[in-house]
């Protein structure tokens, strides 16, 4: 496995190629006008002014943020590396994959992904190898996540959080933190989708 570094890091606003696509112009909304709302760190919201096909002029709010990136570490003894950490938004410490955003010096996708795993977990990779790009909730977001399979992951020192990450990495079994996912023990989007992925057959 190789570091994969096609660099689809800067999606457009839309997340994808569909817009302006003439099969869809029956579908199609123009945007009249955009702007941002709000801003926070970590994302802004984002109104646009919309024309829809019937003609209504309304307006369409949705989280604007940069492209992620989602990592599966494998140790070379097999085990997984994950991160508990705690997450606001549902009250609860979540059990997920090492993950963040695409920072605007990353040569690549592949050195992000290998960035965000050293940070959040003090590993570093042996190989990454991209699995595959999602958006994760195209309804009220932009988001774009592009996934890793990074293998021969070991200590190579302290995690680097940020100032509002309260993260502890752990390594479990792969094979326990599959049968945890299957059972409907995780619920950390990202990382039921990760291990959907692996064993779908990228591994």
């Amino acid at each position: 496995m190789t570091d994969d570094g096609d660099d689809g890091a800067r999606a457009d606003a839309a997340g994808g190629e569909a817009r302006g696509d003439p099969a869809d112009a029956d579908l199609a909304w123009e945007t009249l006008d955009s702007g941002i709302d709000y801003t926070c760190p970590g994302f802004d919201v984002r109104r646009d002014e919309v024309r829809l096909p019937d003609g209504t002029e309304t307006e369409f709010h949705y989280v604007d943020e940069p492209p992620a990136v989602v990592v599966l570490p494998f140790t070379p003894d097999g085990d997984v590396v994950l991160v508990e950490e705690w997450r606001q938004a549902v009250g609860r410490t979540n059990r997920g994959l090492p993950a963040g955003t695409v920072e605007d010096d990353d040569a690549d996708l592949a050195t992000a992904a290998r960035r965000e795993l050293r940070e959040e977990t003090g590993h570093e990779a042996d190989t990454v190898e991209r699995v595959h790009t999602v958006e994760p909730a195209n309804g009220i977001a932009n988001s774009v996540h592009h996934y890793f399979l990074a293998r021969g992951c070991e200590p190579a020192g302290e995690p680097d959080l940020d100032f509002n990450e309260s993260i502890r990495p752990v390594t479990v079994d792969y094979g326990s933190f599959r049968d945890a996912v299957l059972a409907g023990e995780v619920r950390d989007g990202r990382a039921v989708l990760g291990v959907a992925l692996y064993e779908a057959g990228a591994k």
